[in-house]
């Protein structure tokens, strides 16, 4: 049999008439990280052009398949001006994660991050650039510095909690800037390449994150602007960020020893011990069940509870919806059916020997944890 070479094209085989001339790429990437926010694409977009002039750059649209027409004006605005680009993301949702996408797909010295809704000022844009240039790793903008402020574009109780966080973050993980919390930075693209593989997917602080996974102390500079108010849209920003911040906070304190998601699973699972525990009671002291009976109905109700909430909460990026909930939970019965057999026994075994109701249900509901995240994990919020 004869083998043929196998032939590449490749820029040297073109006779020159028929090569394009190359064009520089961007010194700046700006990553916009979107859901929903057709309204404000356009008025960003205008906003980079004037505040951008004399700067090569580019606009990374990274969308978490919005409803609206986010992509379709993205991909309009990318028709006439190729500094536009958009990452659809199907399946993956989340801020943290759009924004690492955004700036791996980046190959400009500086990327910039910067949310759509215009509440962050575009034309601070140059000062953090030049600061990179000059040497500094990291440029934030500030709503705390001197000159900074907040107040136009926060609730008062949101301040209060953005500001409560900002405490808790540089005592837990000894943060010396005045804004962890900020949404709006800019950062060498090299730089970020390094400690991307470290950052979280999940959550919404992701200036928090990057400072605390640099394997080094980062050369920042905090720059002031103020926070304006959202002109149009709604914002993302619910109680499940909570539960983000927390996660996010000790896994960072644990030296990333322990996933975020895992202690989010882990705090579901005790308030699901909880959940277990009380039907338990219920059905023994006010049904009058037998304990064998109570424990099966304690513990379907616990998976119930613990499916809910892991999906709105710990797998919030994943989230299940309509028919797809109704099969996750499917799943999830059955993937933790085998630690409700583990449950029941060792529960029933556990009250033969010492007939105290609590103790026995305890036992029993913390033998499938571990198990029932791994297996969970890769079944019932597997990605598409």
């Amino acid at each position: 049999m004869n083998s043929h070479p196998r032939v590449f094209a490749t820029a040297a085989t073109c006779a020159p008439d028929e090569m394009a001339a190359p064009v520089a790429g961007p010194e700046l990437s700006v990553v916009v990280p979107t859901l929903n926010e057709a309204d404000n694409i356009v008025i960003l977009y205008d906003a980079l052009c004037r505040a951008l002039v004399g700067i090569n750059w580019e606009m990374i649209l990274v969308d978490d398949d919005s409803r609206d027409d986010t992509v379709a004006v993205a991909r309009t605005l990318a028709a006439r001006d190729r500094r536009v680009r958009c990452l659809r993301r199907i399946g993956r949702r989340g801020l943290a994660g759009a924004v690492v996408e955004g700036m791996l797909s980046s190959s400009a010295f500086a990327v910039a991050v910067i949310d759509a809704d215009m509440q962050h000022d575009e034309q601070l844009l140059p000062q953090m650039l030049s600061e990179l240039r000059s040497g500094a790793d990291l440029a934030i903008g500030s709503r705390h510095v001197d000159g900074g402020q907040a107040i136009g574009g926060f609730s008062q109780l949101r301040s209060m909690a953005s500001n409560a966080a900002t405490q808790v973050a540089r005592g837990v993980l000894g943060v010396h800037v005045l804004d962890p919390m900020s949404g709006f930075f800019a950062i060498r693209r090299g730089t970020a390449e390094v400690i991307a593989p470290r950052l979280s997917t999940q959550g919404f602080k992701v200036l928090l994150d990057v400072i605390v996974s640099a394997d080094h102390p980062l050369k920042i500079v905090e720059l002031p602007y103020v926070f304006r108010l959202r002109q149009r849209g709604r914002s993302k920003l619910d109680s499940s960020v909570v539960w983000d911040f927390a996660g996010l906070l000790l896994a960072k304190a644990s030296g990333d020893r322990i996933s975020a998601r895992f202690l989010a699973f882990g705090l579901v699972g005790l308030s699901g011990l909880a959940v277990h525990l009380v039907v338990l009671n219920v059905l023994m002291s006010g049904a009058m069940l037998r304990f064998d009976a109570a424990q099966i109905l304690a513990a379907f109700s616990a998976m119930t509870w613990n499916f809910a909430a892991n999906n709105a909460f710990t797998y919030r990026d994943l989230r299940l919806s309509g028919l797809d909930w109704v099969r996750g939970l499917l799943t999830f019965y059955a993937v933790c059916s085998i630690g409700a057999l583990a449950n029941v026994g060792v529960a029933s075994w556990v009250y033969g020997n010492d007939a105290n109701w609590w103790v026995a249900g305890a036992a029993g509901a913390l033998m499938g944890a571990v198990f029932n995240y791994a297996v969970t994990a890769s079944v019932t919020w597997r990605r598409a």
